[in-house]
C-alpha cells in the first residue's frame, strides 16, 4: 500500500497528512508529536481516532499543519487522521462517525461588524 494523504480542517487551521504502514512514528512540521504539543491534551486531541480504532503503533504519519492555535491545529490533525483511517480501512466507518469524527465542525469566529469594537459587542450607550 503506498503512502495516500488527507485534509482536515479546524477553524482557520488546515492540517495536510500523510499515512502509510510503519512502526507508529507521528511527526508533525518535522517533529515528534511530543515536541510539537507539550500539552498531553492536544496529543490526546490529535490522536484520538487511533485510540477509538485501536490502531496506535500501526501507522506512520507525517503531517503538515497551518494556520490557527494550538487548539484548532489539534482539531485539524484529528479531522485529517479520522478521514485518513476512514480511507484505509472501510470497517472504521461507522466507529468514526459513531464518535463524529468525519464531520467538519463548521464553527467559526464571527467576524466584526462596523459601529461596534467586536462581533456582538457595543459601545457604552449614553442617554445624556
Amino acid at each position: 500500500m503506498a503512502q495516500a494523504n488527507y485534509v482536515g480542517r479546524r477553524k482557520t487551521s488546515t492540517a495536510r497528512l500523510y499515512i502509510e504502514p510503519g512502526k507508529g512514528n507521528i511527526t508533525i512540521n518535522g517533529k515528534a508529536i511530543e515536541e510539537y504539543f507539550p500539552v498531553k491534551a492536544r496529543q490526546n486531541i490529535a490522536t484520538f481516532p487511533l485510540s477509538v480504532t485501536e490502531t496506535e503503533g500501526k501507522y506512520d504519519i507525517k503531517i503538515t499543519v497551518r494556520g490557527g492555535g494550538s487548539t484548532g491545529q489539534a482539531g485539524a490533525i484529528q479531522h485529517a487522521l479520522a478521514r485518513a483511517l476512514d480511507g484505509e480501512n472501510e470497517e472504521f466507518h461507522s466507529v468514526l462517525k459513531g464518535h463524529g469524527l468525519l464531520t467538519r465542525d463548521d464553527r467559526m469566529v464571527e467576524r466584526k461588524k462596523y459601529g461596534q469594537p467586536k462581533a456582538r459587542k457595543k459601545f457604552q450607550f449614553s442617554k445624556r
